[in-house]
């Protein structure tokens, strides 16, 4: 502050506006102080001028802020486009084996672990199972009684020849010998399926029919099991799977189902290895669209000979769809209005015009654009919304000069 200007505000204080200082505001000082010693205010900085509608274009005056935030890219034609889909690793069901109890019984012991190597037949654990020795009473008594038939049947047959029996007699004899192998064969094929026919024991192996790896194990030694606990609550006591060869399951949209036939080669990325992709091919491809979520189940097979992806495992599959005529552009630059689709082109510095576009393929990143636009056309690729607004806006101050008279 200058020497002049303390002589201004000394002289203030000694006006009547002293008595009122003296009284205690403090913001009054300040106030006073400042308008005696600022007599002139600021000059407001002109308002910028706003965009303006010329025709079906939108202008900007040079320098406008909001040019900075409507970047463009141009149009490029391309002859395929990248469709990227979610995936999940799951076992390969036709090498794998999920192994549920066919008989109640008490766990005795346990002769496979998870990641253990299994050959077909091998026996994973042993249940004590009364039901399962019942079965196998049932077959011993079966092989007694179709003894005992085929006995009466060899003797019958001595007499019939002789003359002693009547052929009535003979047939009915054939008869209870036929029914008493079949009981033989029925007992035999159930007890051979999960077991030894040959004596009571109580003794249920559960073994392997594939040759794989254990990848689930869901028993403990002492614990009781029925052949009713399946189901997503109760899972399998053992599945036994190959895991050198997985299935991609594929959720796949309607527009992509032509790229995905069987035999198509797709890239996996997974999260877990953000630097390599995995090579697959498709195998099969569903003849249903999912009512509730609209897509398609796509399977590919991928090899996992180095054991280093699991199942369960999410992930994104790549598949390269060819591309017949159109351009890509970024999906932010398509806006969606009622059931038409529109872009902004930059057709010089601060002018943008309106397209109404055609779209012959909507990916994630990019969309193809059969209609509307050309190669090369500058787009809006960021703050679409922003332009929509700031073209609305100028379009009713164009109006309002009309409406007034």
């Amino acid at each position: 502050m200058s020497i002049r200007q303390n002589l201004q505000a000394t002289a203030l204080l000694n006006t009547p506006a002293k008595r009122f200082i003296a009284g205690g505001s403090a913001l009054a000082i300040a106030v006073l102080a400042y308008v005696l010693l600022n007599p002139n205010p600021p000059a407001k900085q002109p308002a910028t001028p706003d965009p303006i509608v010329q025709g079906e274009q939108l202008r900007f005056p040079a320098g406008h802020p909001q040019i900075a935030l409507l970047s463009t890219v141009a149009a490029k034609t391309a002859e395929s486009i990248t469709i990227e889909l979610p995936a999940r690793l799951v076992w390969n069901e036709e090498r794998t084996q999920r192994i549920y109890p066919a008989f109640a019984g008490r766990v005795l012991s346990l002769s496979a672990d998870i990641g253990q190597s299994v050959n077909a037949g091998q026996v994973l654990a042993t249940l004590a199972s009364p039901e399962f020795g019942a079965a196998q009473a049932d077959t011993a008594k079966a092989m007694a009684d179709a003894q005992v038939a085929d006995r009466a049947l060899t003797r019958h047959q001595t007499l019939f020849a002789a003359d002693v029996i009547s052929r009535k007699e003979l047939d009915s004899t054939e008869a209870d010998a036929l029914r008493a192998r079949a009981e033989l064969a029925r007992a035999q094929a159930r007890t051979r399926m999960y077991g030894s026919a040959q004596n009571v024991n109580q003794q249920l192996g559960l073994a392997a029919t594939v040759k794989g790896v254990v990848v689930e194990r869901n028993l403990s030694a002492g614990q009781e099991v029925r052949p009713d606990q399946g189901g997503p609550a109760n899972p399998a006591l053992f599945v036994v799977s190959d895991p050198s060869v997985l299935w991609v399951q594929i959720d796949a949209r309607e527009a992509d189902i032509a790229s995905l036939k069987p035999g198509t080669q797709i890239s996996l990325t997974l999260p877990n290895y953000p630097d390599q992709s995995f090579a697959a091919k498709i195998a099969a491809t569903g003849d249903f669209i999912d009512s509730n979520t609209r897509a398609i189940k796509v399977r590919a097979v991928i090899d996992n000979a180095q054991r280093l992806l699991k199942a369960e495992m999410l992930g994104t599959a790549r598949i390269q769809r060819k591309l017949a005529a159109g351009v890509l552009v970024p999906s932010s630059a398509v806006q969606l209005r009622g059931n038409q689709h529109w872009a902004y082109v930059q057709t010089e510095a601060g002018v943008y015009e309106p397209r109404r576009v055609k779209l012959g393929y909507e990916g994630i990143q990019e969309v193809l654009v059969v209609q509307g636009l050309q190669e090369g056309d500058l787009v809006v690729k960021d703050n679409g919304l922003l332009l929509a607004r700031e073209f609305r806006i100028a379009q009713e101050n164009a109006l309002k000069p009309v409406q007034a008279k």
